[in-house]
């Protein structure tokens, strides 16, 4: 189910899922323009790149770094609200791509149920890290996109998030 609504019930956690964890953010040049990217990495060492907006990259790049920013980020305020709601990040996950478009759905879980949520996979990986929830991916869509860790360090396209 997609357009925003919540799904009560489990994520499918067959063997076509993945964990992966967050390498960093970068700036990839594409077509002489640079833009952002979270890049995701598996336990074999390969890398995905997602490209995100500016606002996304600062906030996952900000939580990579234990900064805190004078104001609360608007992740910071979904993750302040959940708690006081007393609900849990259980899992992300990134499960589908179409037209150069990444979907994600997080879980959460209250009072023993379970509620998934479609969002973009940038805002669900900056929930997810200042939850310490699972980073999810289809295998599908991790190996449609993913490089080895030595052309991604290769390259010269990529630059570190400033």
């Amino acid at each position: 189910m997609r357009k925003g609504k919540a799904v009560v019930n489990n994520m499918d956690t067959g063997s076509d899922i993945k964990e992966v964890t967050v390498k960093g953010v970068y700036m990839i040049n594409i077509f002489g323009r640079a833009v952002p990217a979270v890049m995701l990495e598996d336990k074999e060492g390969m890398i995905m790149p997602i490209h995100i907006g500016q606002s996304e990259a600062l906030s996952i790049s900000s939580v990579m770094k234990n900064e805190t920013m004078p104001r609360p980020m608007t992740h910071d305020l979904i993750v302040s609200i959940l708690s006081r709601l007393e609900a849990e990040v259980e899992r992300i996950l990134i499960d589908e791509k179409k037209d150069n478009i990444y979907y994600a759905r997080m879980t959460l879980k209250k009072d023993g149920n379970s509620m998934e949520f479609d969002a973009r996979p940038s805002d669900c990986i900056a929930i997810a890290l200042r939850n310490n929830a699972p980073i999810l991916i289809s295998e599908d869509v991790f190996n449609e996109d993913a490089i080895s860790k030595e052309n991604f360090t290769g390259s010269k396209a990529i630059t570190g998030f400033a």
